[in-house]
């Protein structure tokens, strides 16, 4: 009998079988308060997901290389269950170094995936913003999401910047964007943009503070009350202060 051909679509199928059997149903349905949308979950808790993920890494880089583990994670991320598509982060996670252009738009394109906020701020928060950490030039992709009408595009376009921001990257990229999106009535996209600006305030208060007071009459309550929030609380009554 001839052996059977190890492929990416293999591999896949092989997670996916691990994910539905080792998962929790009354965890699963737990999850589900954290969405407005209806979110498939096989129920596994994130650290035990990780750890797993890990695992099958080491195995299919040592067997297959790492080109063969980028072709699962595509596989993987074209479902509809949440536990599919953060296994495939996981897989990627940490490893973004050794992967190139090819690589990030293929990623990116997954922005057309998306189905809820747990998926895609694992998408962009841990493989797309180390990945514009590492080439800097990339981070022109994030004005491109900014004006798609795939809300989840223009949330990316916000997270994508936030490790960098950490770094104290970025800074006029981020008052660029934010002149661009604040005006967005999503309140995924004013959660993200939000997020970001509470970042860069943290991080970088000296430059976003006086931003934030320059913009305090135009955002939205959503974004500045977020932006706000890890400011010292005379500075935070002073923005918020209409």
């Amino acid at each position: 009998m001839p052996e059977r051909k190890i492929t990416p679509q293999y591999i896949a199928d092989h997670i996916r079988r691990v994910l539905r059997d080792g998962g929790s149903a009354p965890h699963s349905q737990e999850v589900q308060v954290f969405f407005k949308e209806v979110v498939k979950s096989r129920g596994w808790y994130t650290a035990e997901l990780r750890k797993v993920a890990v695992r099958m890494r080491r195995s299919v880089v040592r067997e297959m290389g790492m080109e063969f583990l980028v072709q699962v994670t595509d596989q993987l991320f074209s479902g509809r269950v949440l536990e599919e598509k953060v296994f495939a982060v996981f897989l990627l996670e940490n490893e973004t170094d050794l992967l190139g252009e090819k690589d990030f738009r293929l990623f990116a394109s997954w922005l057309d995936r998306i189905s809820s906020w747990a998926d895609h701020d694992a998408l962009v928060h841990g493989v797309l913003a180390p990945m514009l950490i590492a080439k800097p030039a990339r981070s022109r992709e994030v004005f491109r999401w900014a004006k798609s009408r795939n809300r989840w595009q223009r949330r990316a376009a916000c997270v994508a910047l936030i490790r960098g921001t950490r770094e104290k990257m970025f800074f006029p990229e981020i008052m660029r964007l934010s002149e661009t999106l604040l005006g967005d009535e999503d309140d995924m996209v004013q959660k993200g943009l939000g997020w970001l600006l509470r970042e860069s305030a943290k991080y970088d208060p000296k430059r976003t503070v006086p931003y934030l007071m320059k913009i305090r009459g135009r955002a939205p309550r959503l974004v500045i009350r977020t932006a706000c929030e890890t400011l010292p609380i005379a500075t935070k009554k002073k923005i918020l202060l209409r």
